[in-house]
């Protein structure tokens, strides 16, 4: 059988990942695409483009490994957090996403695709119980310093973040004077992927 362009997309990348994940990533897709068209959800208006999203938010699962409990902040139409949550199944992704239209997006897909490793919060990430995560992700929510701020309250000793950044990520880090970082930034094309694997306060 002829690969998708999907398949072959990630097998340029060396992304690996089950035919099942292959086949909720397509059908994630289309139905992203369908709602799109009536409620604007992404910039994304094709499948070329949706299917770039989701290179850039697996891309990571080629150099970290994902622990039990997962925060994604402002999860929008999916990227990271909900194609993060398709293909790492053993993995529970909490999606933060305050804007109504968006979060029922997300819950329409998690119910079609009979996922059971993703709970969708309608709130602010400020808003949220406390609870230490031991990953919290996020992509141009905010800059580096007010999400390290507006997430303290899910924030353990041990807790992670993966930040999707562009340009500007080696500014944030310099601009933050309150926080000891141990980080590394992995690149591909023009993202800079923002691995902090523990922040101190100073």
């Amino acid at each position: 059988m002829e690969k998708s362009s999907l398949h072959k997309l990630l097998d340029s990348s060396e992304i690996g990942i089950s035919s099942v994940g292959i086949d909720n990533l397509e059908k994630f897709s289309e139905i992203l695409l369908e709602w799109n068209k009536i409620h604007n959800l992404t910039g994304a208006k094709d499948k070329k483009s949706v299917y770039e999203n989701i290179i850039d938010a697996l891309y990571p699962i080629t150099f970290i490994s994902f622990p039990k409990n997962v925060l994604d902040v402002g999860t929008g139409a999916g990227f990271p957090g909900l194609v993060l949550a398709i293909v790492k199944e053993e993995s529970h992704f909490t999606l933060c996403e305050p804007l109504k239209k968006r979060a029922t997006f997300l819950r329409f897909v998690v119910t079609m695709l009979g996922l059971r490793n993703v709970s969708v919060v309608s709130k602010r990430v400020e808003e949220l119980e406390q609870f230490d995560f031991d990953l919290i992700t996020s992509r141009a929510v905010t800059n580096t310093k007010l999400l390290l701020d507006l997430t303290k309250n899910q924030r353990g000793v041990d807790t992670k973040y993966l930040l999707y950044k562009g340009s500007l990520v080696f500014d944030e880090i310099d601009d933050i004077s309150d926080c000891e970082l141990n980080y590394d930034i992995f690149t591909k094309n023009k993202r800079n992927y923002l691995y902090i694997r523990s922040v101190n306060v100073v």
